[in-house]
């Protein structure tokens, strides 16, 4: 089966934030069978969109066969549970997602060049071109072909 380059953000900012981004890389790893092939520096960042403790972020690269991109959705809101993540997803009367602390938040930012907008999953993830925290983490990683394939989102400067 070929194999997909995917690029998720990590993001935690309750208790042991270092030791939450540790575990769900480990756990991720036994998901896919397969060590990441890239991890950026872990930064420090105020939340977005809500008050709370600063998180620590990073992005990470795996190449994983070609399954199917829900199937590596499900892979990680199962490692979000299992380490504790409770919160559901919240949307304002507007529409407008709602944000909470948690333990860890595991999202996918890319899969490959595949363009996905069903209502389990948008991928590219939205308005990652306006979030430092996942930018500056992903910018560190991002292989050419990332940057070539979806142009837009590395020409923005992020603050």
């Amino acid at each position: 089966m070929p194999l997909v380059n995917v690029y998720f953000s990590l993001g935690s900012n309750l208790g042991d934030r270092e030791k939450h981004i540790s575990e769900a890389l480990r756990r991720m790893d036994e998901a896919f069978g397969t060590h990441y092939s890239a991890l950026s520096k872990i930064i420090e960042t105020e939340p977005f969109g809500f008050s709370g403790n600063a998180f620590l972020n990073a992005a990470v690269l795996y190449r994983i066969p070609a399954e199917s991109p829900l199937w590596t959705l499900y892979q990680v809101k199962a490692i979000e549970r299992e380490m504790g993540r409770t919160d559901l997803p919240e949307y304002d009367a507007d529409g407008n997602r709602i944000y909470h602390s948690r333990v860890i938040d595991i999202d996918i930012l890319f899969f490959g060049k595949e363009i996905i907008d069903i209502p389990e999953l948008t991928i590219p993830h939205k308005g990652i071109a306006e979030r430092p925290f996942v930018m500056i983490p992903l910018r560190e990683i991002a292989k050419s072909t990332l940057k070539r394939s979806f142009p837009e989102y590395f020409k923005k400067s992020t603050k």
